[in-house]
């Protein structure tokens, strides 16, 4: 991954609360090609509904809210819903009008297109006779 593409990353300590309870940070996996980033975060539990992801100030923020339905009245319980919260911070070589998301089985994948100017490009070479 370039550091000039993805400044930095949250660690999930600064995270606000979207409700009572616990928030923890998605597990990520940022991947870079040509032509994009590509986020894969881990949203175990989150419905597409659920999922607020925002580009501001330079900012990407992704924010999860986990369903806390059950069918009934649970005699053990070792999953206590928490949501998701983090914070990346975005070089200015994304094109953020360009950004697109999409969730499938609890695994968010965003992509974060690179503005063309900053895409590689094929240099044609003219022969001189």
């Amino acid at each position: 991954m370039s550091e000039k593409n993805l400044k930095s990353v949250s660690n999930g300590n600064s995270a606000e609360p979207i409700r009572s309870g616990r928030t923890i940070a998605p597990r990520v996996d940022i991947f870079e090609t040509d032509r994009e980033l590509l986020m894969y975060a881990d949203l175990p539990g989150v419905g597409t509904g659920n999922v607020d992801l925002r580009y501001e100030d330079g900012e990407l923020v992704l924010q999860g809210k986990v369903s806390a339905d059950s069918p009934g009245q649970p005699l053990a319980r070792e999953f206590e819903p928490v949501d998701f919260y983090r914070v990346f911070r975005v070089h200015d070589t994304i094109d953020a009008g360009k950004i697109e998301a999409e969730l499938k089985n609890g695994v968010l994948t965003v992509h974060l297109p690179k503005e063309e100017k900053h895409q590689p490009r094929q240099v044609s070479i003219k022969s001189q006779a």
